[in-house]
């Protein structure tokens, strides 16, 4: 089963695994600013759970999307950018 999903995941452009890094930001986001707002404990521990599942589901999909010479091209090219 794990390899299915991987397989499909795989299929996906970089680009597409690109975005779905991307998504995972908002969500830590949430999940985190949540905690600011005056909710009681048990909505609180439903938000986070759900916001920061959602991040790292996004996270560990789009790292399975780009892959490993995708993630050194995502790196390259920030580190460029900042010379």
């Amino acid at each position: 089963m794990k390899e299915k999903i991987k397989q499909f995941l795989q299929r996906f452009s970089f680009r597409t695994g690109v975005i779905v890094l991307a998504m995972c930001i908002p969500c830590y986001i949430i999940s985190f600013a949540q905690f600011a707002l005056d909710l009681s404990a048990s909505l609180h521990t439903f938000l986070w759970t759900g916001f920061f599942g959602l991040a790292k589901t996004f996270q560990y999909g789009g790292l399975t999307i780009v892959g490993v010479e995708g993630w050194k091209r995502i790196k390259n090219y920030f580190s460029n950018k900042k010379e």
